[in-house]
């Protein structure tokens, strides 16, 4: 039995049709599944053998964890505009500071979903290195829940016998579309060009940087999805992993993949920045991969090129229901 916490959204579904396909059907599904009925789509034609409510979930897993073999616990607030500590304390911090406690106490290995967001404007860099992380500033509440977390891990003297946080950069793909303001620009820009030709990027408001030119390391969530696997197979090398391409591009290059796909000529306008996350906005992220490959995970990642052809003309084109 293998537990996928936040199943109903987006990382989470992909995980699970990840799962479906390589013929892993004994899954619990954990989420808030009244809390958006259109995200419900997601999980349309999977195969698990329950949903459990999170407000009910340790209730549930104190009575069944013998039967559990692995926990995806990818479950988790990511609004990153979100400006109430205590939300994230409750969800992001306490949630899987109980979960953690839990596997360690019954021998259950998990992965979970860091991210990013931890390294606040990247002034220590990109390394996911363990030692760091208390110089780390995030630059929002999400990223402080998160890195809290990863803290906390190593203050505990029981820890399940394997255990993986993975910080996860700039994710795009299929399932995002309940995400509203949160999902990835790829889709926020199909919809612009399939209604104006045009699509809008973000100004710089730095010298050293020309409109579109801000980087990001951006990862197909199929990609990300096929890490999580492997790392449930692995079950060694515990720790804190970065999960990106291992490779920036720029807004640029997004917005060229995106017209690329759909066949059209490019048309970007840039506009300044919302005020509410101007000061928290990152100007460059790049994950380092190489402690990712030095644990044995050498599958190329997608480039954007491929993964925007991917998710536009298989997802995106076809999704009329929306």
């Amino acid at each position: 039995m293998i537990i996928v916490t936040g199943a109903e959204g987006f990382i989470g579904s992909c995980l699970v049709a990840l799962l479906n396909d390589r013929q892993y059907y004994d899954l619990v599904l954990v989420d808030d599944f009244e809390e958006l009925p259109a995200r419900a789509h997601n999980l349309h034609g999977k195969r698990f053998s329950k949903k459990v409510e999170r407000t009910s979930f340790f209730e549930w897993l104190d009575a069944n964890a013998h039967e559990v073999q692995f926990v995806f616990h990818i479950g988790a607030r990511t609004d990153t505009t979100e400006k109430d500590e205590e939300i994230f304390k409750e969800l992001n911090l306490r949630f899987s500071q109980e979960l953690f406690k839990r596997c360690a106490a019954e021998g259950i290995p998990m992965v979970y979903a860091s991210s990013a967001a931890t390294y606040g404007a990247g002034e220590f860099g990109y390394e996911d290195d363990e030692l760091k992380l208390d110089l780390l500033n995030p630059l929002n509440p999400y990223g402080r829940s998160k890195n809290d977390f990863d803290k906390w891990i190593f203050t505990q003297e029981h820890k399940p016998y394997f255990w993986a946080g993975l910080k996860f950069f700039n994710v795009y793909g299929p399932n995002e579309y309940h995400k509203a303001r949160m999902a990835s620009v790829v889709y926020h820009a199909y919809h612009q060009i399939k209604k104006t030709g045009a699509v809008n990027l973000f100004q710089s408001h730095r010298e050293d940087y020309a409109h579109g030119t801000q980087m990001r390391d951006f990862i197909y969530v199929k990609d990300l999805c096929e890490v999580c696997l492997y790392l449930m197979h692995h079950r060694k090398n515990s720790g804190l992993y970065n999960l990106g391409s291992g490779q920036a591009r720029t807004w640029n290059d997004l917005a060229k993949a995106i017209f690329s796909a759909l066949q059209l000529p490019v048309q970007v306008n840039y506009i300044p920045i919302p005020e509410d996350i101007r000061d928290a906005y990152q100007y460059f992220t790049e994950a380092t991969m190489h402690k990712m490959r030095q644990i044995g995970y050498v599958k190329p990642f997608t480039t954007i090129e491929e993964g925007i052809a991917d998710y536009v003309n298989n997802y995106l084109e076809p999704a009329a229901w929306r």
